[in-house]
């Protein structure tokens, strides 16, 4: 728990200001469109208990707290923060919804807003005085803030985090490749050659939160699949979906054995020992690697790509999102919104943005000023991680249910049913539409 008040506001804001102080704000301040902020007037006496997930690096929550700090400062508004783990998020989220006590204010994980929308406080105003003053929203930010069907915010994305192509470039060129072709015929025929010259590539196919459902999703969207058309009815099913299991059948003997059951950790420490070649993780891997003299040199030899887009019209990643929500039980609904605003102001979020590497990346797009987005040319390629055009649930609404579809891992295990030859592409295809069904009901 951290609660700031007045008393060590000043203290921790001087820190941030040294944080803060990079010529990327001077310029994010200068393309910034003349906008009104909202008429938030903050009611008296009020306080705030916040709930986020905890840090990806110590920064994390310095600068968080520093910024928490000057708006105490500036408001007189106590901030109580409590940073949690992030498989526990989702159940204190669950818990202060259905009970309607708690925390005011939670910054959850992407569809947390839509699950619990009716317990919600609409954050339309600061939502759009911050996309006219920042350029506008990023594409993933306004599906997992708007509420479906409307234009009407019920979440304020503070950034994603995405999983693109990690490889080493000295085992690529040895099987003949500059880099991994962007095709998927071609990414096949590499990581054959890759096989074959004892440098395997591995991507999770167990019950991962991130990296199977990463993998899970890339071969579905990047063959034109979905778990559900656009009216919401399960479409999993469908010539699409058999095509990119096929694929997977002729790829997954490339490589490293065991992926079936790795977890989200598994391909980290499969790379940082040499085992594994070629993944897919964020950028959490490479600034390990970097950071660690045993393991600079892989990191030297690291580099980033986007997935094979196959049929995709843009990267086919789903971001994990950090979503904040102000609930109707709160007393002091005017100091929430006031406190988010202020953390998305560029005085407070860019200092936060750099001081996370790139492992957040910014959902309006004035941030793509960035400093940290220069810092190193291997963090470049999460800069845009946020305009990506999916989502879980691609291509429906975002609701409840598929967040009980990621959670429960359809795609994931109808994939590890081909892959272990449990299951030929259409028995794991009808079997993936039934479990879809009983979820979604459609």
């Amino acid at each position: 728990m951290n609660i700031i008040t007045r008393r060590n506001a000043l203290m921790l804001g001087a820190g941030a200001a040294v944080l803060g102080a990079t010529g990327a704000q001077a310029q994010i301040r200068t393309q910034a469109a003349a906008a009104t902020a909202p008429r938030l007037p903050i009611e008296t006496g009020a306080t705030l208990r916040i709930l986020r997930p905890v840090k990806f690096v110590q920064p994390d929550e310095d600068v968080w707290r520093a910024g928490a700090a000057r708006f105490s400062a500036q408001t007189g508004v106590q901030v109580r923060i409590d940073f949690v783990g992030w498989e526990d998020i989702n159940q204190q989220t669950a818990v202060t919804a259905n009970t309607g006590a708690g925390p005011d204010l939670i910054v959850g994980f992407g569809d947390a807003p839509h699950i619990y929308a009716d317990k919600l406080v609409e954050l339309s105003d600061v939502a759009e005085y911050l996309g006219r003053k920042y350029g506008g929203w990023m594409n993933v930010a306004q599906k997992y803030g708007k509420r479906h069907g409307t234009n009407n915010w019920i979440g304020l994305p503070f950034g994603g985090t995405a999983g693109p192509l990690v490889w080493r470039k000295s085992a690529v060129r040895e099987a003949g490749y500059q880099a991994p072709p962007s095709d998927l015929a071609g990414f096949l025929a590499m990581a054959k050659k890759l096989k074959s010259i004892g440098k395997p590539s591995g991507f999770a196919l167990g019950n991962a939160v991130g990296d199977g459902n990463g993998t899970a999703n890339w071969l579905l969207w990047s063959h034109g699949a979905s778990l559900l058309d656009e009216e919401g009815k399960v479409s999993i099913n469908s010539p699409a979906t058999l095509r990119s299991l096929e694929y997977l059948k002729e790829l997954y003997p490339s490589f490293i054995p065991g992926t079936i059951a790795w977890g989200d950790i598994s391909n980290n420490r499969a790379y940082a020992a040499n085992e594994c070649w070629v993944t897919a993780n964020g950028v959490s891997l490479y600034f390990s690697l970097k950071n660690d003299p045993a393991t600079a040199p892989i990191a030297a030899d690291t580099e980033h790509s986007e997935m094979p887009r196959g049929s995709a019209a843009s990267w086919p990643s789903a971001p994990l999102t950090l979503n904040a929500m102000v609930f109707k039980h709160s007393k002091y609904p005017n100091a929430a919104k006031a406190f988010l605003q202020f953390m998305l102001e560029a005085e407070q979020y860019e200092p936060w943005l750099d001081a996370n590497l790139g492992y957040w990346a910014h959902p309006l797009n004035a941030y793509k000023a960035s400093a940290v987005w220069t810092s190193d040319p291997k963090v470049a390629i999460f800069r845009d991680s946020m305009n990506n055009t999916f989502w879980n649930g691609y291509k429906g609404p975002i609701s409840e249910a598929t967040g009980q579809a990621n959670a429960e891992y359809v795609t994931v295990q109808m994939y590890a049913a081909v892959a272990s030859g449990q299951s030929t592409p259409q028995e794991a295809a009808r079997e993936a539409e039934r479990r879809a069904r009983r979820i979604f009901r459609r």
